[in-house]
Order: C-alpha cells, then structure tokens, then sequence
C-alpha cells in the first residue's frame, strides 16, 4: 500500500492505493481529515475518486472535516465494468457490482478503522453515488449509523426520462437484492427492519430531477415499513457539484 500525504498549510489529505483481491485489480480512494465519524463518500456515474475534491465538495466540508467531526474515505467506482458495462450480459455486471461491495466491506471498512477507531459510520453519495451509499447501507444497515443519498436513483431497472433501464428488461435474485425500490416493498425480515428503523436515513432530490418520483416511492415503501427518515426536496434540478456543495453542508 502507498500513501501520500499533502503539504502541512492545507486540509490533511492522504492518497491510498492497493492491489484488490475481491476485484483482482489496483484500487484508489483519498481520506481526509484524522478523526470523527467516518463517511463512505461513492462517486457520481463511472466517476473517480478524486472529483468531488476537483468540484470543491470536499472543501465545502473543510470545516466539519478539520474540526474532526468527520474523516471523509472519497473511494473510486467500477461502475463501468460492473453495472455501465453494456458489452456484458447483465448477469455479469451485477456480480461484477458484488465483487466491489466486498471490496468495500471487506478492505475498505477494515482499512478505515485502522486509521480511525470511530465507529459511526456513514454512507454518502451523490447521483450514482447516492445509489451506492443506500443500497450498500439497507443492505448492510447493522454497519452503519447514517446514510445520506443526494439526487439518487434507487431503481436501475426502470427507465427515467433519458436514463435507460441498465439491466435491459433483466431482472434475476441479485439484481432484485440490489434494487431498494423492489426489495423494500417486500422486506419482512425483523433484523433488518429494526436496523433500518434505527439508520438515520436522508434523500435530498431536485424539484425537477429525473429521479424525483423514485424517490417519493422509496420514501412511501419506508413510511409503509414504520423506517423513518428525511426526504429533502430543493428547488430545480438540484443535480450538480454546485448543488452538491450545499447539501453535504446540510445534510452530512
């Protein structure tokens, strides 16, 4: 493993790279900030690690992060081998998508608690990134604390104004147990539901985003299952960097 740190004057900033055994390829991720409760920040569509520092999101964190209310893990995406991957069948990009929760699971969290023993732990994300923190987190709600998704889309199977359906009409046990809005509705299970019941959960979606009714639905399927939580509609679209670095303020 390697890491940098960045110059003294700035934010605490460290690069981490390793070699993945659950992907069986290198992967990258950036921390920042020493202490406080640890955030799982997923990219927006085949984004990158990097690209809420490059939006200034992360700055926009700067005083919750060197007040050591949090400790931010910017982690890197596969989405385009995995669930943006059209050259594969869709049976295949769903087990790719498995491959890289037990990336997060199994490497990253370990990682994270070995420089940080805080053990609230929050998942976020924006876009697609935002699919990635609620799915990982209804899936897994024993692990964490929070979860906060920012202009999500929580149905991949359906199609929504110019985003297609990314599974093609195919839906199979793994693609139904990564869809919130299919596997909510018939979630029974009292483990899960009283981990969910005590996860503080938060949607924030634009008045005219593509994915505003798939977020009233999920909002519904939860109020439906007595998990409460926070739906947060903002004017417009809402789905941008420059809408992004208000949210996080608000919301994480």
């Amino acid at each position: 493993m390697l890491s940098t740190c960045s110059s003294p004057t700035r934010m605490h900033r460290e690069y981490h790279e390793w070699f993945s055994s659950a992907l069986n390829r290198r992967m990258e991720l950036l921390v920042f900030g020493t202490a406080g409760a640890r955030v799982l920040f997923f990219p927006t569509r085949k984004a990158h690690f990097y690209d809420y520092e490059n939006w200034g999101v992360v700055e926009a964190l700067r005083p919750k992060i060197e007040s050591g209310f949090l400790q931010l893990y910017c982690v890197d995406s596969i989405d385009a081998e995995s669930l943006y991957c059209k050259a594969k069948h869709p049976a295949e990009r769903i087990q790719r998508h498995l491959q890289y929760e037990r990336y997060i699971l199994d490497e990253v969290l370990p990682f994270s608690k070995s420089l940080n023993p805080n053990m609230f732990l929050i998942a976020a994300g924006c876009s697609m990134g935002a699919f990635h923190a609620v799915n990982l987190a209804f899936r897994h709600p024993q692990r964490f604390g929070r979860v906060v998704g920012m202009s999500g889309r929580y149905d991949l199977t359906q199609s929504m104004a110019t985003f297609a359906d990314l599974f093609q009409g195919y839906v199979d046990d793994d693609v139904y147990l990564n869809t919130p809005n299919r596997y909510i509705p018939q979630l029974s299970d009292d483990f899960y539901l009283q981990h969910l019941r005590r996860l503080d959960i938060t949607f924030a979606i634009g008045a005219e985003d593509a994915f505003l009714a798939d977020n009233f639905f999920l909002s519904q399927q939860l109020q439906t299952k007595h998990i409460d939580h926070e739906l947060h509609v903002w004017e417009g679209e809402a789905h941008n960097p420059a809408a992004w670095k208000q949210m996080v303020n608000w919301y994480l």
